[in-house]
């Protein structure tokens, strides 16, 4: 397999700063086909997608699990893997080239690269990758990446309003254990500088915690907004 046998599915709503450079970033560590699932942008998302050269728009109904699964059906049939990216991250060019090189590899995700400098973000990264290694559980903005067959085999995405990627890796645990990639991928530090390092994590935590013990992702989603 080669980076050109892999797609990139990207979902977005109201992303024209960030969704240009996570176009290009894909398209630099190789990907055969970046698509582009816009759940009602109302700025110029679509119109910047268009402009970096994304191979497809799709046009779906809000919700991130909704818009993988609309994305993940227009795949083209000689990809053999997908990459789910967050439209404020960016693979870096070794990622692509990581998944071909893993053997027997059905699904997984990257070591994180928050871009900021400050030391604090070095923890959130270090906890990120932990959860992975130890708990197998992959979050959406460690570019979850799954054999399409594989995908497709199992349904996708649950079309939830939060926990999508909670939901996912759960699922694909049962069957096999994620592979944690170097990639990495670099992560937009907007979500926590905005609330606060501190409060933010805890948020998620809480959050995490929530829907562990049972409460609905329509509840979870109602917090979390």
């Amino acid at each position: 397999m080669t980076p050109n046998q892999i797609s990139v599915v990207i979902p977005t709503l109201n992303e024209e700063e960030n969704i240009g450079d996570a176009i290009e970033s894909a398209f630099n560590a190789g990907a055969g086909e970046v698509i582009l699932v816009d759940g009602g942008s109302r700025d110029r998302t679509v119109a910047e997608a268009e402009q970096r050269g994304v191979t497809k728009v799709v046009r779906s109904l809000p919700g991130r699990g909704i818009q993988l699964n609309a994305g993940a059906t227009f795949v083209g049939p000689e990809q053999e893997v997908i990459v789910f990216l967050h439209a404020d991250n960016q693979l870096t060019r070794h990622c692509l080239h990581q998944i071909c090189k893993s053997e027997n590899v059905i699904w997984g995700a990257f070591s994180q690269t928050i871009d900021s400098g400050r030391w604090i973000y070095r923890f959130v990264e270090f906890g990120n990758n932990l959860r992975v290694r130890c708990l197998r559980v992959p979050f959406g903005d460690q570019a979850i990446f799954v054999v399409k067959d594989e995908f497709l085999r199992r349904g996708g995405f649950e079309e939830i309003p939060l926990m999508e990627d909670i939901a996912f890796s759960k699922m694909m645990r049962r069957d096999a254990k994620p592979r944690l990639l170097p990639g990495p991928v670099v992560v937009n530090c907007r979500r926590w500088e905005k609330k606060g390092v501190v409060v933010q994590t805890l948020q998620n935590w809480f959050l995490q915690c929530a829907y562990k013990l049972g409460v609905s992702p329509e509840i979870i989603s109602a917090w979390y907004r």
